[in-house]
């Protein structure tokens, strides 16, 4: 499950999975082998269609001490979830693998922030980064971003009293993720997950 997004739970954070909500499907312009897949711009269309569903939205239980998630139907053979976010919950820092994807705040807050480097995929376990890489950017109600293969970022919604929901999709469906520490400019590896450890 994406915490991530994120956007996928990370294993610190307690969770609560929904067993069964109602799906979203989508069409995503004109007919194509699902082989190729969509577009970023086709995901980020989709999380935000569906972050205007009210009744989707409203549908998702939201529970106080971890995030719940729904898993939906993406377009085109893509990874969907609608996710839920208590006050003071976070994905942690985390990336997709060779995953593009999108995700759209559906109601309350959510804080995003990123790296703007590519990490090498296998063969480290600890990186010092360079200034100037972090970005940072506030999700309100309708807000939402795509992003390319193997971004990372952490996810949180800082409120200290109010829900956030979100929609994330994927593409390719996330094959793994890994999941990082970090201490100042120190980015630690600490564990590489795979669907199995999420759904």
């Amino acid at each position: 499950m994406p915490t991530a997004a994120a956007s996928v739970p990370s294993p610190a954070t307690p969770v609560t999975a929904v067993a069964s909500a109602p799906a979203v499907s989508a069409r995503v312009g004109p007919s194509r082998p699902a082989a190729s897949g969509p577009t970023v711009a086709e995901l980020l269309d989709f999380v935000r269609r569906a972050a205007e569903d009210t009744a989707l939205i409203d549908s998702l239980p939201l529970d106080p001490e971890g995030r719940t998630w729904v898993r939906l139907d993406g377009p085109a053979g893509s990874e969907a979830w609608l996710i839920g976010w208590p006050p003071g919950t976070g994905t942690g820092w985390h990336d997709h693998a060779d995953s593009v994807g999108a995700f759209t705040t559906a109601s309350g807050t959510l804080k995003e922030h990123s790296l703007a480097v590519r990490l090498p995929t296998d063969g480290w376990k600890t990186l010092e980064l360079n200034e100037g890489v972090d970005r940072s950017r506030e999700l309100a109600a309708g807000q939402g971003r795509a992003f390319g293969q193997n971004h990372v970022h952490e996810v949180l919604n800082e409120s200290d009293s109010v829900h956030a929901v979100s929609v994330h999709a994927y593409y390719p469906p996330l094959p793994r993720i890994r999941r990082f520490s970090r201490t100042g400019a120190v980015l630690r590896l600490e564990q590489t997950e795979v669907p199995e450890d999420w759904q």
